[in-house]
C-alpha cells in the first residue's frame, strides 16, 4: 500500500478542489481508520515502525509524525522499549497539548488574546509594529515547519507585548509550549500554515491602522479558524485517503 499516491474521492475532481495533503496525513488517516474499524482494538500493540513503514511505503520520519499525532489525539500511548498501544477506539474528545487540553487552551485564548489585540491596536509603538511586520514577513517566507512554529509563538507574544501590559505577556508565556505544540499539530494534520499567515497579516494590518475594532475581529477570526480546524481533525476519521504531496512529507500547509 503506497499512501503517497492517494487521491480524494476516487480521483474524481470536486468543487472546491481538495487541499493536497502530506503523506503523514494519509498515514494518520489510515491508522486512525484502522483503529475505528477495530482492526487494532483497545489494548492492541501496533506493528513495529519498520513493519508499518514497509506496509505503507513511507519513511520513518513520516510514520513517526503520524504516531505522535495519534498520541496527541489520545488514541495511542507509546511505552518505551515496548511499542505503541491503542488506548481508545477512535473517539477523540479533547486533544492535549503539553499540560493543557485543547478546549481549556482555546477558552483562555478567546478571553485573553482577543481583547489583547484591541489594546495592542491603540497602544502599540512604531517599534512594536516594525517587529511584528518583520516577523510576519519571515513567517511568510519560511518553509520549515519547526522554524515557522517557533515564530508563530513569537508572533502572539509580540502582540501581547504591544498591549503594554506585562500580565498579558506573562499569560502567553505560560501557555507558550502548549501553543507551539498546538501550532505544530495543526500544521502537520490540518495544513494551517498558509491560512494562518493570512490571518496574522490581517492582525498586523489592523494594528498598523490603530483600529481596535478590526484588531479584535481579526484575532477573533484567527482563533475561530483554529477551533474549526481542531474540530475537523478530532471528528470521525476520513473514509477516503486524501491526496498527498509525496512520501517524504511534502507541503505542510
Amino acid at each position: 500500500m503506497n499512501l503517497s499516491d492517494s487521491q480524494t474521492a476516487g480521483d474524481i475532481p470536486t468543487t472546491p478542489v481538495p487541499r493536497r495533503v502530506t503523506a503523514m496525513e494519509a498515514v494518520l488517516s489510515h491508522l486512525r481508520g484502522a483503529i475505528e474499524r477495530g482492526d487494532y482494538a483497545v489494548g492492541d500493540k501496533l506493528p513495529s515502525e519498520a513493519e508499518l513503514c514497509r506496509r505503507l511505503e513511507v519513511s520513518r520520519p513520516v510514520l513517526r509524525e503520524a504516531l505522535r499525532a495519534l498520541q496527541t489525539m489520545g488514541l495511542t500511548v507509546s511505552r518505551t522499549g515496548k511499542g505503541t498501544f491503542v488506548v481508545s477506539d477512535g473517539a477523540v474528545a479533547d486533544p492535549t497539548f503539553g499540560d493543557y487540553a485543547a478546549s481549556d487552551l482555546l477558552e483562555v485564548r478567546r478571553h485573553v488574546e482577543i481583547p489583547v489585540a484591541g489594546y495592542a491596536a491603540v497602544r502599540r509603538t512604531p517599534e512594536d509594529l516594525d517587529h511584528l511586520t518583520h516577523l510576519l514577513e519571515r513567517m511568510e517566507r519560511e518553509t520549515d515547519t519547526t522554524a515557522w512554529v517557533a515564530m508563530d509563538t513569537l508572533f502572539h507574544l509580540a502582540v501581547a507585548q504591544a498591549a503594554r501590559n506585562p500580565v498579558f505577556r506573562r499569560v502567553i508565556e505560560e501557555i507558550r509550549d502548549a501553543l507551539a505544540r498546538q501550532s505544530a499539530f495543526l500544521n502537520d494534520v490540518g495544513g494551517r500554515r498558509e491560512q494562518a499567515n493570512r490571518e496574522h497579516r490581517a492582525i498586523v494590518e489592523a494594528l498598523a491602522d490603530s483600529s481596535e475594532h478590526d484588531a479584535v475581529e481579526a484575532m477573533k477570526h484567527h482563533l475561530a479558524r483554529v477551533e474549526s480546524t481542531l474540530s475537523t481533525i478530532v471528528g470521525p476519521a476520513h473514509r477516503t485517503a486524501p491526496a498527498t504531496d509525496g512520501a517524504e512529507g511534502g507541503e505542510r500547509g
